[in-house]
């Protein structure tokens, strides 16, 4: 064989050898992929640790977590919640995932809850109900955070979307009417906040008699059964397993989870459900309202149409049945009415309900009090409102009421999205100063007596707190409407309370009348006739008139006076030139300049972000409002409340500006004034003190005062502003 040929052979035989081995790796490709297609094609989902060719070599994914683990709050008085929380920690420790137990009285909800949303914890819910259907002390606060939370228009129906949560109530079914009403709440209200059940809210009866195990023990070991197998579900990336007794394999449809469900918030027991069904996110009776009024669209298999109509017929014929003795108690409360003197109540049943579920304390027929956030700011350490910078109130000993709920105009900021009625004259039964005061006072320390115990409390102004020391009259409404104003802030005079009345300008005569307060305001939201109708939206035909007439009686007033504006972007923000002529007109000691705050989507108003001004459009608006009355300048800042205060230079004594209140020099001159018989009179400089250099406009402080600790949300929520 000569050298070409030989050589030609060596070529053939190494292309051959190389085809070879280019086949068996392609073969071997093929039959992965074949092996995986395969696999994926008869698994709904992958493992969730699954290999990766990456350059010819196999590479671990990182392996999915679908429980980082278990937080168990127990509320407990004498101590069987406790036990039984210690208990199911145990449980769960013993199949490896992670759980902490919290007393629920150490747990500050308004911190920590929403870090829930994204944690990928399960969080139980082991809550007793006393005899009155109340919480235990310890659960008290929580409880009453989640209500407010779940009840204001201000949080969003969101807000706690992403949490997952199982409730097992203790209660004691002898006390037919308030059994497990706790666990039951908490259940509502987290639903109404968009969290997710991961099984059906569970009761545990003291009563032997009609404990469905026989003891509290009993119902509890039943339910930790069942809570462990639905966690090992939800470990293994299960969310709905199938019950097994549906057709095909298929689970029972959400409408039929919510209609059978509905009947345990009737109040039957959690284990009157099928175990199956308890493993479901099933639904309360809150949820089967909202899908009979088609807020679900949800399939409906046709065997259960049957269960589902008898189920509506029934609810229908228990509604008719409670609304029939509704109206006829009401055709009775009305007559008893009539009676009393021919003037119906301001506040009708419907009104009632609405405004308690936003947390208002209402005080007979027409007052109200609430707690305002900044009230519980303070009483943490965390910073008061922009009236403790400005005038330095103490934010935790304020009380904000109303003895008015009734207001004359229909303001599209109104933060209270108009659940308050509307009226241009008193034309209600009158509820007498004194009651509406000692009322209010005993509501709000009751309110404050909630925050006893709960973490971040300081306890020196907690008991500062239980003797209100100032009163917001802006809660809501038109406070000046009430005929007797005058005996109502003379009685809160007489108690040491300073007063911050707050007024719309409808109602000249009154301000002319009304009798020396610590600090009158008026809101000026507009500064000519065409944007005052359209923002404030007021009932007088004769508004306009009305507002000017309001604005020289406080021209008028000897004591400290103030012009509130909100900023509305695009509303009110370019009538710089009218804003000075008012200013004119009513000579006000102070004005606050306010960017309006964003209190939701209503019907009631079209207002939406875009509105709210940020605060360095405040700054500069002031600034040039500043630059148009040469009697006045920039005081004071609270960037916090996106606000600032432009003050009469008579107040800046000796170059040092004197906005600050001495509130008990203000209560000497309101007793000297009476004690004369009105012939002592005094004027706002009397009672003027310094103002503190972290108050000042262009202080680094920005308006928080350095004593205090200023708190950032790790998940910010929607800032739901106070007075």
């Amino acid at each position: 064989m000569d050298t070409w040929s030989f050589f030609s052979t060596c070529l053939v035989s190494l292309w051959l050898h190389r085809l070879y081995v280019y086949s068996a790796v392609a073969f071997g490709i093929s039959i992965w992929i074949i092996i995986q297609f395969s696999t994926s094609k008869h698994q709904k989902k992958v493992a969730p640790r699954a290999d990766k060719l990456v350059n010819g070599c196999a590479t671990l994914q990182a392996k999915e977590v679908y429980v980082a683990g278990v937080k168990i709050f127990y509320g407990s008085q004498t101590g069987t919640a406790k036990r039984f929380a210690r208990a199911l920690a145990e449980a769960v420790i013993s199949l490896n995932v992670p759980v902490e137990v919290i007393s629920i009285g150490d747990y500050d909800p308004d911190d920590c809850l929403l870090e829930e949303t994204t944690s990928r914890n399960i969080c139980v819910f082991l809550v007793a109900t006393y005899t009155d259907g109340q919480p235990t002390e310890s659960a008290a606060w929580f409880c009453r955070w989640l209500e407010e939370a779940a009840n204001d228009f201000r949080f969003e129906k969101t807000y706690l979307k992403g949490l997952r949560y199982a409730v097992f109530g203790l209660g004691n079914s002898v006390y037919v009417d308030h059994y497990n009403t706790v666990g039951r709440n908490i259940d509502r209200w987290l639903w109404m906040l968009s969290a997710s059940r991961i099984m059906t809210c569970a009761e545990g009866d003291c009563n032997v008699a009609q404990s469905k195990h026989g003891t509290i023990e009993a119902d509890f070991e039943a339910w930790k059964a069942k809570f462990l197998s639905r966690l090992q579900a939800l470990c293994r990336g299960e969310k709905k397993p199938c019950s097994g007794k549906c057709k095909k394999g298929r689970c029972k449809s959400p409408g039929k989870q919510s209609k059978e469900s509905s009947d345990h918030e009737h109040g039957a027991s959690e284990y009157e459900n099928t175990e199956a069904e308890a493993l479901f996110d099933t639904s309360s009776e809150a949820e089967a309202d909202a899908e009979e009024a088609g807020g679900t669209n949800s399939v409906v298999d046709v065997e259960d149409l049957g269960n589902i109509m008898r189920h509506m017929k029934q609810a229908k014929r228990e509604r008719e049945l409670e609304e029939g003795d509704v109206g006829m108690s009401l055709t009775r409360e009305n007559a008893g009415r009539k009676e009393e003197g021919g003037k119906r109540e301001m506040i009708t049943p419907a009104l009632r309900e609405a405004l308690t579920k936003q947390g208002y304390k209402l005080i007979g027929s027409h007052s109200g009090v609430k707690l305002c956030r900044w009230t519980k700011s303070m009483l943490r350490g965390r910073g008061g409102c922009y009236k403790h910078t400005f005038y330095g109130i103490e934010s935790h000993r304020c009380m904000e009421a109303t003895p008015s709920l009734a207001c004359a105009n229909k303001c599209v900021f109104c933060w209270r999205h108009h659940t308050n009625p509307v009226g241009t004259e008193w034309r209600w039964k009158m509820d007498q100063p004194e009651m509406i005061l000692q009322q209010a006072i005993e509501n709000h320390q009751n309110m404050i007596k909630q925050f006893k115990g709960v973490a971040g409390v300081q306890a020196a102004r907690f008991e500062e707190a239980m003797t209100a020391k100032h009163c917001a009259l802006s809660l809501v409404g038109e406070p000046i409407m009430y005929p007797e104003i005058n005996r109502f802030v003379r009685l809160l005079h007489q108690h040491s309370i300073s007063t911050f009345l707050v007024t719309n300008a409808q109602f000249p005569d009154e301000i002319r009348n009304l009798e020396p307060v610590t600090q009158l305001y008026v809101s000026v939201d507009a500064s000519t006739k065409e944007s005052l109708k359209r923002i404030d939206r007021p009932l007088f035909k004769d508004f306009w008139q009305r507002f000017l007439d309001s604005l020289k009686a406080l021209s008028e007033k000897q004591q400290r006076t103030v012009y509130r504006l909100t900023l509305v972007k695009a509303w009110n923000v370019d009538e710089l030139k009218a804003y000075a002529d008012l200013i004119s007109l009513g000579k006000p000691d102070f004005i606050e300049v306010k960017g309006v705050t964003y209190c939701g989507k209503s019907s009631a108003s079209n207002l939406t972000m875009a509105n709210v001004p940020w605060h360095e459009e405040v700054v500069h608006f002031v600034q040039e409002l500043a630059n148009l009355i040469p009697h006045y300048e920039i005081a004071c800042e609270h960037e916090h409340s996106n606000c600032l205060l432009i003050a009469h230079k008579k107040f800046k004594i000796n170059g040092e500006w004197c906005t600050w209140i001495n509130y008990d020099r203000f209560q000497e001159l309101v007793r000297a004034q009476e004690q004369s018989g009105g012939s002592q009179t005094f004027t706002g400089a009397d009672y003027a003190a310094r103002t503190p250099h972290w108050a000042l406009f262009g202080s680094r402080e920005r308006g928080f005062d350095p004593l205090d600790v200023k708190y950032q949300r790790k998940n910010k929520a929607r800032d739901i502003s106070g007075c």
